[in-house]
Formats: structure tokens, sequence, C-alpha cells
């Protein structure tokens, strides 16, 4: 049974090696994830994998997510590396297959490496398809390229300080579902004040209300914990209802803060 939808929260991996990985995705699985999400470029694909098969979670319940380097967007090198990534994370098929970045400075055509992508879900190897770091000017190339309806995701950095309005709102008029990476901004969201003070009202950390304020605005968040409390915490930040008040507030804290931003990346919106 393939997912029609995206989880409405996931687990991510970012920087989590080794045991921690394993452990991780294993404890996220057993309070109630079923959306995680990982990347050649992580370097974990295997331990996530080990997470997932000694969680005792059947594989078709968990929606897995990876995705394509951007050393590897050659047709015949995306698929080969689809085909690692598959056998790191010991399954068959993955749920979501991402473009982790657009080819920098289009060394690679998208029409080349996006025809790639949808060969291996044709050919089984992934369920659904999409992009991540990807422009307004990108996604609309991409859906000219691949045809309405066929793009699942745009995952890119949504924050309280990066909300990416721009972005998120044209994927969304795009018919994507956005998943917002660094939803707690490596943990700047816990030192500010206004956060803080909503945090207080709803007896909630502020990272919890960080996590509410994207989920709010119909993003997907995907935080990374290691540490089973904070994983919890994250999942029931789903529970709390922020007032227009709050939310308005919350909007203002928008400074274009962004963390990620290689110098590969594309001219952001």
């Amino acid at each position: 049974m393939a997912f029609s939808t995206l989880p409405n929260i996931g687990m991510g991996t970012f920087r989590l090696k080794g045991n921690d990985a394993r452990e991780a995705v294993k404890s996220a699985l057993s309070l109630g994830y079923r959306h995680i999400d990982t990347a050649q470029m992580y370097d974990n694909e295997a331990e996530v994998g080990d997470g997932i098969t000694s969680s005792g979670i059947p594989r078709r319940e968990i929606f897995l997510t990876t995705k394509i380097w951007h050393d590897q967007l050659h047709a015949s090198d995306l698929i080969n590396s689809l085909h690692d990534s598959l056998a790191r994370l010991k399954t068959d098929h993955v749920d979501l297959t991402l473009i982790h970045w657009p080819s920098p400075d289009d060394e690679v055509p998208m029409e080349e490496y996006l025809g790639a992508l949808r060969d291996a879900q044709r050919e089984g190897l992934t369920d659904h398809i999409g992009i991540s770091n990807f422009t307004c000017a990108q996604m609309d190339k991409a859906v000219e390229i691949l045809g309405h309806g066929t793009i699942f995701t745009n995952q890119v950095e949504v924050h309280p300080f990066l909300a990416n309005r721009k972005v998120v709102e044209h994927a969304q008029k795009l018919g994507m579902t956005v998943t917002g990476y660094m939803p707690l901004a490596v943990g700047k969201v816990m030192e500010d004040e206004t956060l803080q003070r909503i945090a207080q009202t709803h007896n909630a950390s502020p990272a919890q209300i960080a996590i509410a304020w994207v989920a709010s605005r119909g993003v997907v968040p995907i935080p990374s914990s290691t540490r089973p409390t904070h994983q919890k915490a994250n999942l029931d930040a789903l529970n709390i209802e922020l007032s227009e008040d709050e939310i308005r507030l919350i909007d203002e804290l928008d400074r274009g803060e962004r963390i990620a931003d290689p110098g590969f990346a594309p001219a952001w919106d």
C-alpha cells in the first residue's frame, strides 16, 4: 500500500551518525513516528535501515524518504545510487526520493535528472518523487518537465527566523506539500523571548511552539532529535493550537536567517 499523503510530522536524521542514528530511529518509531527522513549525504542510511528493521514496525507502515546527492544526478548515476541507497536501507523501495539540491550551475540539465527520477519511480524503486531546496523558478521548471501532480514535495528550510514564505506559498499553489527541515533552527528557537512567552501560555517548550507554528502553515516539520523525551515532545507539538495573535507574533520573527546555505546553493528567492 502506497501512502497517498505525507505523514504530518517526520523524524529528521541529519547529523545523526552510527549508533545514535540507529537508536534515534528505533525510538522515534516506538513513540509513534511513521515518517523517517534520511539522505545519501547524511552517511547514515545503513544505520537508519537498522533502526527500522529492529523497530518491529512493519516496513509498509513506515514512510521512508531519502535524497540523491548532487554528484549523482547524471541519469545512470542516479538510478545506480538509488539502488545503493536501497541496499543500505535494507528495503526494496523507498516511499519518497528527493533531488537533494538542484544541480549546481545547472551542470546536469534538470530534464536529465528529473527524467531519471521518474524512471526510478516507474521501476518501483520509489513510490513518490520530489525535490529539495528548489526556488520558485526551479519549481516551475520542474512542473513543466514532469507535469502537475507528479512532484510530491519540495523540502526546504522553514523555522520562525526563516519563514521562507514565497517558496512555501508557491509550492502549495503548485499542489506540492512543503516539508520543512530545521524547524527548530538548530536549537535557536529555545532562546527566543517571544517563543518562550507563548510557550508558557501553552505549558509547552519554545521548540514545541516552533513546530506547532510550522504545522499551522500546512508544512510538514521534520525535527531531528536523539532523545526520546524530545522526540515525544516534538510529536505532541502537533496538538498545540496557536491563536491568530500568537501566529502573527511568530510571523514577525522572520529575519531571513538561513542556516543551510552551501556555496553550491541556488540563488534564493
